[in-house]
């Protein structure tokens, strides 16, 4: 029969404030009524953003980091030898090195506070009370983690920009692309003679094979030495086991939904660290295409760049990192008031080292 109206209003609670809660029994209607169980939302976040963050240090605060630059080759005389002639082996060849310094540090404090005695009024037992205790210690922890994880995220959209604008520094990304940052929709469309958008890319079984492949070859050229993938214009090279490949879910969603090939789960699914986010910089509110694909960021060189449909990057383990992490408590007892005060503290630094790898894969 067909489905018909039905009244659920007495079947179905969801919730309300004791201020509107019956609270007298339905026999004498005298007795208050008793609250039986106790659910704690206690649950732990453990994050959703690429695993960027490094060791710690006890003592100092710059990190240093100190590179040293290939040598140039001579021929070799030995095969050249002429009588008479004197070959000093007494020269000295100084070594090129390169040092940078970090020192860019971010702090942030969660401060809350807690009854001694006067908590207990609400609870029967001391295990009860443990329990919501227990809850309040976890949400402190996870938006020690929110923070945490908008730093990050933060720290990859500054690279992000700072590539975009090293290869399109007139802020102009559409039908544009480059070694640092792959334009694999312009490049699909000049190979095959097709004209699909961005919009419809990331659900064109086509496309996403071409991506998947193209993603696959820059992946394997970051292991040969080259001074093409990253801002400094060094000789780099970054093995895969050092390769991190952080993919937009969408796009991987994608991938998996509608190309259903072996050519992303062999080829892509199998490096190092592959990893996906929901989003680069938010969600907006309703996590459509135009916000979840996009950055609008000033980074910390001043530049201001907003590009759209970034689909993924490749970066060295080296390039991007949050490190030099330092979480301690502190606590402090107010004995007139019979309470105490935990000042959760955190401190962190945030690297982008511009010398080392880092590719941009987008469509636009």
């Amino acid at each position: 029969t067909a489905v018909v109206n039905e009244d659920l209003s007495n079947l179905v609670e969801i919730g309300d404030s004791i201020a509107n809660v019956g609270g007298l029994d339905n026999y004498v209607k005298s007795l208050v009524d008793r609250i039986g169980k106790v659910i704690f939302v206690n649950r732990a976040y453990a994050g959703k953003v690429p695993s960027v963050l490094r060791d710690s240090w006890e003592f100092g605060s710059i990190l240093q980091k100190v590179t040293a630059i290939l040598p140039d080759a001579d021929e070799n005389e030995s095969w050249k030898l002429v009588h008479g002639a004197s070959y000093d082996p007494n020269i000295y060849y100084e070594p090129t090195v390169e040092v940078s310094y970090f020192n860019g540090k971010v702090t942030f404090e969660i401060d809350l506070s807690f009854t001694s005695i006067q908590v207990k009024e609400s609870f029967t037992s001391a295990s009860a009370m443990n329990g919501f205790i227990s809850m309040l210690y976890n949400e402190v922890d996870k938006s020690m983690t929110v923070k945490i994880d908008s730093l990050v995220m933060k720290t990859i959209a500054n690279a992000i920009g700072d590539t975009f604008y090293d290869e399109f520094p007139g802020g102009t990304y559409t039908g544009v692309t480059s070694v640092k940052a792959v334009n694999l929709l312009k490049e699909y469309n000049d190979a095959f003679g097709a004209s699909l958008t961005a919009a419809a890319a990331i659900t064109n079984k086509d496309f996403l094979r071409f991506a998947a492949i193209k993603i696959g070859i820059v992946s394997e050229r970051l292991t040969a030495m080259s001074k093409l993938f990253n801002i400094g214009d060094k000789a780099k090279f970054t093995p895969k086991v050092l390769q991190h490949i952080v993919l937009l879910a969408d796009f991987a969603k994608g991938v998996e939904g509608y190309m259903q090939s072996d050519t992303f789960h062999d080829d892509l699914v199998q490096l190092p660290k592959y990893e996906t986010v929901p989003y680069w910089q938010g969600s907006g509110t309703s996590f459509a295409w135009g916000s979840i694909d996009a950055i609008d960021v000033t980074t910390k060189a001043g530049h201001t760049v907003a590009p759209t449909g970034i689909l993924g990057i490749i970066f060295d383990h080296d390039a991007v990192a949050v490190c030099n992490t330092d979480r301690r408590v502190l606590t402090q007892f107010n004995p007139k008031g019979e309470f105490y005060t935990n000042f959760y503290k955190f401190d962190c630094e945030f690297i982008n080292a511009q010398d080392e790898n880092f590719v941009v894969f987008y469509v636009a």
